[in-house]
């Protein structure tokens, strides 16, 4: 691996690990540099900016005179549906299952591009999908991006979005499944990595019963926009899910956790969360 910014290839599958175990080694400050260079906008831009974008353009035309509400209610509520109740969520697929039906206080929330609130996608379409995400990286960075991609081999990837009821708070949950639990593994350690190398986040909360395979992420203090974000990675097997929340301050972190904590346990215990 080289340290020119021309010259930066995709690092082998065991060197995040090795990287983030061991902090202030030269093999981390490496890793921090090949890190920030070949991925910053692809991984943390699209991670931090995303909900909070979409939050943000709902605020900026609220009624700033009430208490800020980030969506409104729907002008008609969803009728019965002789499948199940689909204002739960989607359950017609192995993967679409997995994902934590809407819990009480929630009801499902804005679209997540062309998978809408509730969708879901072939290995093969995702993995084009993020491919396309390295359009802002060129030559070298961005073939060493897609290879990075393929070697995931993605068997497909499902979604849900949900917004609470006070319309303060939205979450976008996604469960990707990938061939390989190692795959999985060292694409947790990398992505982790890359929030604490670009060294702009904090480790908030803990996820109670999941600390050694969920962490989320905070803007380090000192922000004084109305919206705040919170970022979320963890894995159980062959699924990498990862969540992505914004809401208007005071922002709710703890309702954040424990919607991960419950996804969590219902990829564990399905039935149970039904």
């Amino acid at each position: 691996m080289n340290d020119e910014t021309t010259q930066v290839t995709a690092p082998d599958e065991n060197a995040d690990a090795r990287a983030t175990a061991a902090p202030g080694t030269a093999a981390s400050g490496r890793a921090r540099r090949v890190i920030v260079l070949a991925l910053p906008v692809v991984l943390v831009a699209a991670a931090v900016a995303g909900a909070a974008a979409y939050t943000k353009s709902s605020v900026d035309g609220a009624d700033r005179s009430a208490g800020t509400r980030l969506w409104e209610e729907p002008a008609h509520k969803p009728g019965k549906d002789p499948a199940g109740d689909v204002a739960r969520g989607r359950a017609s697929t192995k993967l679409s299952k997995l994902l934590l039906p809407v819990p009480a206080g929630y009801r499902l929330g804005p679209d997540n591009g062309e998978l809408g609130n509730d969708g879901e996608q072939s290995g093969k379409k995702a993995t084009a999908a993020m491919k396309q995400n390295a359009r802002g990286l060129a030559g070298k960075e961005r073939r060493a991006y897609e290879k990075r991609i393929d070697k995931l081999r993605i068997e497909g990837i499902a979604t849900r979005s949900y917004t609470g009821d006070a319309n303060t708070l939205a979450i976008s949950t996604e469960i990707m499944r990938m061939k390989d639990k190692r795959a999985v593994r060292n694409l947790y350690t990398f992505r982790t990595g890359l929030f604490e190398a670009i060294g702009i986040f904090r480790t908030e909360p803990k996820i109670k019963g999941h600390t050694r395979n969920a962490r989320c992420y905070v803007l380090r203090k000192g922000s004084k926009d109305d919206i705040e974000s919170m970022n979320c990675l963890a894995y159980d097997g062959e699924l990498s899910i990862s969540l992505s929340a914004s809401g208007t301050r005071p922002f709710d972190r703890k309702a954040v956790a424990e919607l991960l904590k419950d996804q969590l346990d219902h990829i564990a215990s399905p039935g149970e969360y039904v």
